[in-house]
């Protein structure tokens, strides 16, 4: 996986990547230019904008942030052009204030599926805690999760998925995506974590904003980072309860031409 290739440096925005180039179970790669991830929109300037829609030709935005979220931060640069499509899908109940920096869903009985009997005690607490309000999207919005699926088989040209810092809610967004077109775990983890690489400019952007900052300054800064035993343990909790993601989509009514769409979209 090219890590540089994948990275798409904006001045408004600094984690931004394309899901192509990510190797598959069948030997396969993944397709550049049909699906990105991103933290917060807000700040993209105009050449920012001409990068997405006329160079990379972005049609559709997946906004998972929350309602008071939308509302405090106002309306993005990209809800101004008339070709993109917004699709405001918020992953709620949040813990926060505003967001989900600070969430506190309750933690899963998960000590009989996950191997966290060896791990220091603060460990084993994050642990449980992250992968709570993981599956909780799951749980209390498999909607809006299943909504955001369809945008990126179906849609009529490239979209993006965003939340604030494009890591907890995009995170498990992109997780379910990339397992549905076959994606290896080994890379859906390591796309997860490639966001701590990006940490530090994240939270000076979200620090900058009102809506954020009070959350944030909860927790110290290396609290925030995107560990892979988190998207791995999310991912086992699915393969415990659902029999995997694939499973765990068929319950809420994803089909089978669903999958097609999107493999098609990422896969070719």
């Amino acid at each position: 996986m090219n890590e540089i290739s994948r990275w798409i440096d904006l001045d408004g925005a600094v984690n931004v990547r394309d899901l192509g180039g990510l190797p598959t179970s069948d030997g396969g790669t993944t397709q550049f230019g049909k699906i990105f991830r991103s933290d917060n929109l807000q700040g993209l300037t105009e050449g920012d904008l001409d990068r997405l829609v006329a160079g990379l030709k972005l049609r559709h935005v997946v906004d998972l942030r929350s309602t008071p979220e939308v509302r405090l931060e106002g309306p993005g640069p990209l809800t101004r052009v008339p070709t993109v499509n917004i699709h405001h899908l918020t992953l709620f109940p949040e813990g926060g204030l505003h967001t989900d920096v600070e969430a506190d869903r309750p933690a899963l009985d998960g000590d009989k599926v996950l191997p966290w009997q060896e791990r220091a005690a603060e460990d084993i607490e994050a642990l449980h805690k992250v992968t709570g309000f993981y599956y909780g999207y799951l749980r209390d919005r498999p909607d809006s999760v299943l909504a955001a699926l369809r945008v990126f088989a179906h849609g009529d040209g490239p979209a993006i998925v965003h939340c604030a810092a494009g890591k907890d809610r995009t995170g498990v967004v992109v997780a379910m995506a990339l397992a549905v077109a076959g994606v290896t775990r080994e890379a859906i983890v390591a796309d997860y974590a490639a966001t701590g690489d990006r940490l530090e400019g994240i939270l000076a952007r979200l620090r900058a904003s009102e809506t954020y900052r009070e959350d944030l300054d909860k927790r110290p800064a290396e609290d925030h980072r995107p560990r892979a035993e988190y998207m791995e343990s999310f991912l086992s909790v699915v393969d415990e309860k659902f029999g995997g993601p694939m499973n765990w989509l068929d319950t809420q009514g994803w089909t089978r031409g669903d999958t097609s769409a999107l493999q098609a979209r990422l896969r070719g």
